[in-house]
C-alpha cells in the first residue's frame, strides 16, 4: 500500500495476539514433534542408555537418604542419653543444694546458741537486732502479703509473636518490694527469699532471679512492718498501677494481711568493704522480732 504523495511503500506488522493464536506452539515445540514423527529421535540404545542413568541417579539418591536416616536414628539415643544426664545431674545438684541449705540453717542455730551462752543478754539482744534489720537472722511478725501472677498468653494472629504484656517482670517485682519498703516494711522476702540491702532482682531471658536464684509464678511478696502495710500499699501508687495491668492484661494481682509470719535469714553476705555507722539503734519494733531460735521473742 502506497501513501498518498509519498510514493513510499507502507508495511503493517503482525498483531502479536493475532499471531499468537495463529501459531500457539513454539517453533521449537513444532520441530521435535517434527522429527519425532519421521522418526529422527534418539535411538532404542540411548533411550536405554539413559533410562539406565536416570535409574542409578534415583537409586543413589535412595541409598543417600537411607543412610542419613539410619545416621540420624542411631544418633538420637545418644542424644537422649546425654540430655537425660543433664538432667539427672541438675537435680542431684539441687537436692545437694538444700541438704547444705538445711546443714547451714542448723549450724547457725548452734553458733546462736553458743553466742547466747557465751556473752550477756544485752550483748546478744543488740547483736540479734542488727541481724534482723540487716536480714541475716529469722524474723516474725505481721505485715502484708502482696501476690503477683502472669496473666493468659495470647500469640498475635499476624506475627505469630508471643504476646506478654501480661507476665510479671522484674521490674514489677521491684516495684512492689520499694513500695512496701516506702510503706515501712522492716523485713521483705520475695518467694521466701530474703531482701537485703545489697540484694538483686533481675530479669534472665522469660525468668526472673532474686540473688542470682531463679524465682516462678505465683510471685509472693511477703513484708513485715506496721498493721495497715497492705490496705496503704494497695491504694498506693504500685497497688493502682497492679490494678492496671490486671484490668488491661490480666495479670494477677491481690494484697492480703498477714499474722506471726516468719521470714527465713538471707544467705551470707560478702561484703568486701565495711565501715562503722554509729551507735547500734534501740530494739525492734513490735511488728518486727527476731525469731526465738536465734536467742529472742
Amino acid at each position: 500500500m502506497t501513501a498518498p504523495g509519498t510514493g513510499e511503500k507502507r508495511t503493517f506488522t503482525p498483531d502479536f495476539l493475532t499471531e499468537l493464536f495463529r501459531n500457539p506452539l513454539d517453533p521449537g515445540y513444532a520441530d521435535a514433534a517434527a522429527r519425532k514423527a519421521r522418526g529422527e529421535g534418539p535411538s532404542p540404545r540411548a533411550r536405554k542408555v539413559l533410562s539406565g542413568v536416570t535409574a542409578v541417579t534415583i537409586a543413589a539418591l535412595g541409598f543417600l537418604l537411607v543412610v542419613a536416616y539410619r545416621q540420624t536414628v542411631a544418633d538420637e539415643p545418644a542424644r537422649t542419653r546425654a540430655h537425660d544426664t543433664l538432667v539427672r545431674q541438675v537435680q542431684d545438684r539441687r537436692t545437694e543444694t538444700v541438704a547444705l541449705q538445711a546443714e547451714a540453717e542448723q549450724l547457725r542455730d548452734e553458733v546462736a546458741a553458743l553466742r547466747a551462752r557465751e556473752f550477756g543478754g544485752e550483748a546478744v539482744a543488740r547483736l540479734t537486732n542488727l541481724e534482723a534489720q540487716t536480714g541475716l537472722a529469722r524474723v516474725r511478725g505481721s505485715g502484708a502479703k502482696v501476690t503477683l501472677a502472669d496473666g493468659p498468653i495470647t500469640i498475635d494472629p499476624v506475627t505469630g509473636e508471643r504476646e506478654t504484656q501480661g507476665q510479671v517482670k522484674d521490674t514489677d517485682l521491684q516495684q512492689a518490694a520499694n513500695a512496701l519498703w516506702a510503706g515501712g516494711a522492716e523485713a521483705i522476702a520475695v518467694n521466701g527469699m530474703r531482701l537485703t540491702a545489697t540484694s538483686t532482682i533481675r530479669q534472665a531471658g522469660e525468668a526472673i532471679l532474686v540473688d542470682y536464684r531463679p524465682v516462678t509464678t505465683p510471685y509472693e511478696v511477703v513484708a513485715l512492718g506496721p498493721d495497715q502495710l497492705a490496705d496503704e500499699f494497695r491504694d498506693g501508687y504500685a497497688g493502682k498501677f497492679f490494678q492496671e495491668l490486671s484490668r488491661r492484661y490480666g495479670l494477677s494481682f491481690k494484697t492480703a494481711e498477714v499474722d506471726d509470719v516468719t521470714l527465713d535469714a538471707a544467705t551470707e553476705l560478702k561484703l568486701r568493704v565495711a565501715s562503722p555507722a554509729g551507735p547500734p539503734s534501740g530494739p525492734s519494733s513490735p511488728a518486727l522480732s527476731p525469731s526465738p531460735s536465734e536467742g529472742g521473742r
